[in-house]
């Protein structure tokens, strides 16, 4: 298919919202590109690492021990193209853009990672923030990036995971501004969804994450707060990707930062009371 059409989502587009995710993932494959965050509004998106199947062990320990940034939704054969979450999608071709890594280095950014798939891969797909962002909708919580049209903030943190083998790496969080009148129920709200980050892993000063300046992210956009609002970090799913820039695996494929996987599951199957 041709994948000339190279241009950003439009996130106030009622129609993106409203989108089915096999939508999502053909206009994706047709090269569409862009932040997902209200795409396919209700339909669970997950974050993509692909690594050889000799880093794949140390990958899986990696998120078993660092549950909070790297909750696994499901993991693939080596090889394979397809997961569980999503009938007929190809992990080559069905997300917005990918990153390709080599020796931790990022060496392409393409919205098609067929010519660089390899037999020997393993696929994680790791829930996403985005995800239990209608309970915070639903909450009467404001989602500001999504009401700017811009890609959530995400910031490397000076907080250490818990090393796997070859695999360590800083934790990366994302950033919501919250009014303080809505604070208890965001930490309420994502707190009930644990398999896409759960409950924030800190409130207010930044600093306190090694996180000097909230105007320059790491990855994402930068987004206008309220005159009142705190700035809440959740784990975010970009995590693994720090791994890959600090352990230097011979090669990887990810998913680029806000750019995601999105599955035909839907938001409340994660939920828990």
């Amino acid at each position: 298919m041709n994948r000339t059409q190279d241009r950003p989502v439009t996130l106030a587009d009622e129609h993106a919202r409203a989108w089915r995710p096999e939508t999502a993932r053909a206009r994706f494959r047709e090269g569409l590109t862009g932040a997902t965050a209200g795409v396919a509004a209700g339909h669970t998106q997950a974050n993509l690492i692909a690594v050889p199947a000799d880093w794949a062990y140390e990958m899986l320990l990696f998120c078993q021990r660092n549950p909070k940034p790297c909750p696994v939704l499901d993991v693939t054969d080596a090889g394979a193209t397809t997961t569980v979450l999503a009938d007929g999608a190809d992990l080559r071709t069905d997300l917005p853009r990918y990153r390709i890594w080599r020796d931790g280095e990022l060496v392409d950014e393409p919205t098609d990672a067929t010519a660089h798939w390899r037999d020997d891969l393993v696929s994680f797909l790791i829930g996403c923030s985005f995800t239990f962002e209608w309970a915070l909708a639903g909450a009467g919580v404001p989602i500001r990036h999504v009401e700017q049209g811009r890609n959530v903030p995400m910031y490397v943190t000076s907080r250490p995971c818990r090393p796997a083998g070859r695999l360590s790496g800083p934790m990366v969080v994302s950033m919501r501004p919250v009014p303080p009148q809505h604070l208890s129920a965001a930490i309420r709200e994502s707190s009930r969804l644990p398999a896409v980050h759960g409950g924030p892993v800190h409130c207010g000063d930044p600093s306190a994450l090694g996180i000097h300046d909230l105007a320059r992210p790491d990855f994402g956009d930068p987004v206008d707060a309220g005159p009142d609002d705190i700035p809440v970090f959740w784990a975010c799913g970009v995590t693994p990707q720090a791994a890959v820039t600090a352990s230097r695996p011979p090669f990887a494929i990810t998913h680029a930062p806000g750019q995601m996987f999105i599955s035909d599951d839907r938001d409340e199957q994660y939920r828990v009371a």
